[in-house]
């Protein structure tokens, strides 16, 4: 979906124990979707680590109830599962928005 609205380089990473400080030191992103569920794990302390190091992103989810899951993040878009590629861009476009304004 990604590929198919210009994104030039897609990076998908399936388990959190992937997805260190190393490692987003060495990708360059413009903007992160995050799941906010990967496998077995909750990926709202990745949220905070993108949140304090000033890089955009936005949630992705499954949970019907979600308000109280993203209360600490009250500026990152959240798109709800199944998503049409229409509200990916918007969130993307909002959350890099943000991070401008």
């Amino acid at each position: 979906m990604c590929h198919d609205e210009g994104c030039a380089e897609v990076i998908t990473f399936r388990d959190l124990a992937e997805i260190d400080d190393a490692v987003l030191d060495e990708h360059r992103f413009d903007i992160a979707i995050v799941d906010v569920m990967i496998g077995d794990g909750v990926t709202l302390p990745l949220a905070e680590r993108l949140q304090s190091r000033g890089l955009p992103f936005i949630f992705a989810t499954g949970l019907s109830r979600h308000e109280d899951t993203f209360r600490a993040f009250p500026d990152v878009p959240v798109v709800t599962k199944p998503y049409a590629s229409h509200h990916l861009v918007s969130a993307m476009q909002a959350a890099l928005g943000n991070r401008r304004g």
